[in-house]
Order: C-alpha cells, then structure tokens, then sequence
C-alpha cells in the first residue's frame, strides 16, 4: 500500500490525464477541466482569452492534433501550432532560452481581420469577444489574411473561402472546454476572462514591459483569476501587440528576455504572389495615368486623337477589374463586397473602381465632355490611392505608407508615359518626344529610389523594410535582374524615340512600353513576395 501511493505522488501529468480517461467516459471528463476555463460568463468591457502558461508548454502538439480533428480541418490546415523561442545568439549576457509556445487565433480587442473584410464575414461577440469567421459569407478575398499580423486566418483553395480558430464557442457554451485546452496533457492552456481596458492601456501605454499578478489580482487589474505570474508586454520578436491589440496571455515565472527571437527568425521565405492582383494594380494604374494624360491634354487643348486615348484606357481598366476577380474564392457573391465600406479599404477601393470604370465608359461616349474628362481623371487618382491604401492599413513592416503610395502613383506615371508614347506615335508624333523623355525620367527616379532604399535597408538591421531587402537580394536576385535588364531595354527604346520620332518611332515605342509594363509585373510580384515580416514563433527551419 505504501508503495502504491508513492506511485500516486510521482505520477506524471501526462499519465495522470490517461488514468482519467481510463476511468470515466468521455462524455464525463469536462469535469475535470472545469478549473481551466472561466465559471462565469465575461462582464460588461470583458472577453474570453487564450491563457498559456509557458513553464508548463512541452511543445507535444497534442494541441495542434486536438484542433484539427476536433474542427474537421483539411489535410495541412492548421488554426494553432506550436513554434520556439531561442537565445538571441548575438547577445552574451543573456542564459539561453529553449521555449516552446503555442499559439492559436489571439481574438484581439480590436481584430484586424474583421476590420479588414469587405462583406462583414467575421463578428466579434459582444458578450464573450470570441471572433468568428462566417463561412457562408466570405467571397475568398484574402484580405483577412493580409490584414492579420499574426497570420492566423488560413485560405482553403479547395473551399474557396478562409477559415480560423473560433474558440470552440460551441463547447464554451455548453461549458466544455476547447479542445486545445482539453487535450493538452500538462495544462498549459487555458481560458481567462480579460478587462478589454486593461489591454488597451497595456500595450498603448509607455510603461507596458511587464505586469506582476499576486493572489489572482494583478496590478494593471487584468481579470486572470490563477496563481501568481510574471507577463510580458507579448511575445518577442512578434508582431507590434498595438496593431490589433491581442488578449492571449503568454505566462512564465521566468520572464523571457526582450533579445529572445522566434526559432525560425533567419528563415527567408516568399509570401504569395496574387497574380489576379499584379495585373490588376498593373493595369488599373496604366489606365488611371492614360485618363490622367487624357485630362492635362484635354485642358490644354488637345482634342482630336484623344477619343482612340479614352478607348485604350478603358479597354486597360476592363482587363484589370476582369482579372482582380479571378483573386476571389467565390467570385459569384463579389456583389457584396460594398458592406464593409465604413471600415474597410478594400470595399472602398471596389466603390471607387466601379464609380471610375462608370465615368470611363461615358468618357468614351463623349470624349469631347470637359466635365467627364476631369472627373474621370479625378477618380482614377482615388481609385489609385484606394488600392495603395489597402496595403498600408495592413501595417505590415514591407508595406509603409511612403513606400506604397510612391510605388503606385509612379507607376500610374510611368506607365502613362510610356504608353502614351505608343498612342503618341501613331496619331500625335510632336508629343512622342516628349513623352518618351518624360518615361525616362520617371523611370530613372523610380529605380534609382528603390534601389536607395532597399540598399540602406538590406544594412541596416533595424530598418523595417531590411527583411525585404534580404528576400529581394536572396531570393528575389533573378527578378531583380530580370528588372534592371527591362529597364535598359525601355530607356534605350525610349531615347531612340526622342531624337527620332519618325518612321520608326512607334515600333520603338511599343518595344519600350512592352518593356516597361514586364517591369512593372515584376516590380508587382517583389512587392507581393518580399513582404514577410515579424509573426508568431515556428520552429527551426
């Protein structure tokens, strides 16, 4: 008998979850997971979180299997995996680290996947905080997945639409716990109620390095009601936590220090290139910058070949909008893709697009209208600030404001003068000189800015875009010199035509434009592919 239970005492946690199973039925082991989720329902500025207790993490991925089977995923979908933080081998004076950390759907306070979504697929439950996907209304925009630093959204392509971690809601309300917190043999999840307020000023705040928790009281007052912990602001190495505000909670009695890096922080990888999306913004600016050429030399007079100009523009703008559809999952319920417009940018760039395309189209019926002329131009330069917009709002490191926005509106610029050399040059050989200089300028100026920034950011560490840099001069090396040789090939063409206008000059002309518009697809596929940035700790590569 005494040696019995001292087996008892010396039980592991992992054999002490069996002999549970052993003994009761399946249906009857909630109980003993009762103490690991909340026994009452959030409070008025309260939510559910993820609660993970970091010394307790083995990294078994009994979570991860828990998920999956539980939610019916597809083979290689995952909504909560299990990465490693490690020791920053460039720091001495710091113990090395060895943590595993699992992570899953954070249900922020301010989620940027619901913000994002153009037809209202995701709500975020007033009373428990959960956000849920609405399967049956998103169209497969992807935008979500953009839109959330943490990647947590994941696109099924055989489905056609993105699916996520809903906390088991379902199980939640019958008071059973979710699965990743029912499987995990040593308890290291678990299901807390979170003051939304407190989150907000945590990590909006100057002083948000650490908050220390005594006797289920914290001093920031955040609502965790287990043993005492130390937490740090979030996880290191990850996301900027002022994004989207995340509420899981990562605890330790050891805090990790702040040189800690995810396991697969020196991975390089390509993200998705969207090619419904390269030609789209490709084409989409080509005809905003041929109705913008359309406007200044309608005003200034010029009239006669400027109908063939509107009907090329329009036939660019067309092709861009017919393609952008083919980035849908579901592209028959893209009618609705107007909902989200008071918060999301990507409804409001489909407004301004079909408002643009609808101007464009009685431009061509009445070329000679100065009102339509102008206000086409006018909304082809908010429809192009509408697309820019879509990838700043995500606030992805790659992705800045005066990076994008330059980008685009070059672009509309570049390929205005370029393909307006063509147009020139069959109907208005006096401007085929001037627009061919005027490419080679903006040309020059564009790469020689680019390759500025992407030189000082590839050296110095700390830029925000020095990630993208690497990918760009790793992996993205033949496109770069795919790039540049485009490049040489449009200014040479382009400069032929300038002191040469005649006989020959269209054909040189197309050449350059055929030349430019191929760099600019690829300038697309960098922007897309070279946008990786901070995310949740994976293991080693």
């Amino acid at each position: 008998m005494d040696e019995l239970l001292a087996e008892q005492q010396t039980l592991t946690a992992v054999e002490r979850f069996a002999r549970k199973h052993e003994q009761h039925d399946l249906p009857a082991q909630a109980k003993y997971y009762r103490d690991l989720i909340p026994l009452a329902k959030p409070q008025p500025g309260e939510q559910y979180a993820f609660t993970v207790d970091l010394d307790k993490c083995s990294g078994c991925k009994a979570c991860v299997s828990a998920c999956h089977s539980l939610n019916g995923l597809d083979e290689g979908e995952m909504w909560r995996g299990v990465g490693l933080l490690i020791s920053n081998p460039s720091t001495s004076d710091v113990k090395p680290i060895h943590q595993h950390v699992t992570t899953a759907c954070h249900h922020c306070v301010e989620p940027g996947c619901a913000d994002g979504c153009p037809v209202l697929a995701y709500e975020k439950d007033p009373v428990t905080g959960i956000v849920r996907h609405l399967d049956d209304q998103c169209i497969g925009c992807q935008y979500c997945v953009m839109k959330c630093p943490y990647e947590v959204p994941k696109y099924s392509a055989a489905r056609g639409i993105v699916r996520k971690c809903d906390m088991c809601h379902s199980r939640l309300a019958a008071g059973e716990a979710p699965a990743c917190v029912q499987a995990c043999p040593t308890e290291a999840i678990q299901i807390t109620v979170v003051n939304r307020t407190v989150i907000e000023k945590k990590y909006r705040s100057r002083d948000n390095d650490e908050y220390r928790m005594t006797n289920g009281k914290m001093n920031a007052s955040v609502s965790i009601r287990h043993s005492s912990f130390v937490i740090n602001s979030f996880l290191p190495g990850t996301p900027d936590p002022r994004i989207t505000l995340p509420t899981t909670r990562y605890l330790s009695t050891k805090p990790l220090p702040a040189s800690a890096r995810p396991a697969d922080a020196d991975a390089l990888r390509l993200e998705p290139a969207h090619w419904p999306l390269i030609m789209m913004l490709v084409l989409t600016q080509l005809a905003g910058g041929l109705h913008l050429l359309h406007g200044i030399l309608f005003s200034v007079g010029w009239t006669e070949p400027l109908p063939v100009l509107a009907m090329f523009a329009m036939c660019a703008l067309l092709v861009g909008l017919v393609a952008s559809v083919a980035h849908l999952g579901r592209p028959l319920k893209a009618w609705r893709a107007f909902l989200g417009w008071r918060k999301s940018w990507m409804s409001r760039e489909i407004i301004a697009f079909s408002i643009y395309a609808c101007l464009a189209g009685l431009l061509v019926c009445w070329p000679g209208n100065a009102i339509i002329a102008q206000t086409t131009a006018l909304m082809a330069l908010v429809g192009i600030a509408c697309s820019a917009m879509i990838y700043v709002d995500t606030k992805r490191p790659a992705w800045p404001a005066y990076a994008v926005f330059t980008k685009f509106f070059g672009t509309m610029l570049l390929l205005s003068a370029t393909a307006g050399t063509v147009w020139a040059g069959w109907l208005a050989p006096s401007l085929a000189p001037l627009l061919a200089a005027l490419s080679v300028v903006i040309g020059t100026v564009l790469i020689v800015w680019e390759g500025t920034v992407l030189l000082r950011a590839k050296n110095e560490s700390t830029s925000q875009l020095h990630r993208s840099a690497q990918i760009v001069f790793s992996l993205l090396r033949p496109v770069l010199a795919a790039r540049v040789i485009l490049f040489a090939v449009s200014t040479i063409f382009s400069v032929m035509v300038v002191f040469n206008a005649a006989d020959r000059g269209p054909i040189w002309g197309m050449i350059a434009c055929l030349s430019t518009v191929a760099a600019q697809v690829l300038e697309r596929y960098t922007f897309f592919t070279a946008c990786s940035g901070p995310r949740m700790p994976g293991g080693i590569a």
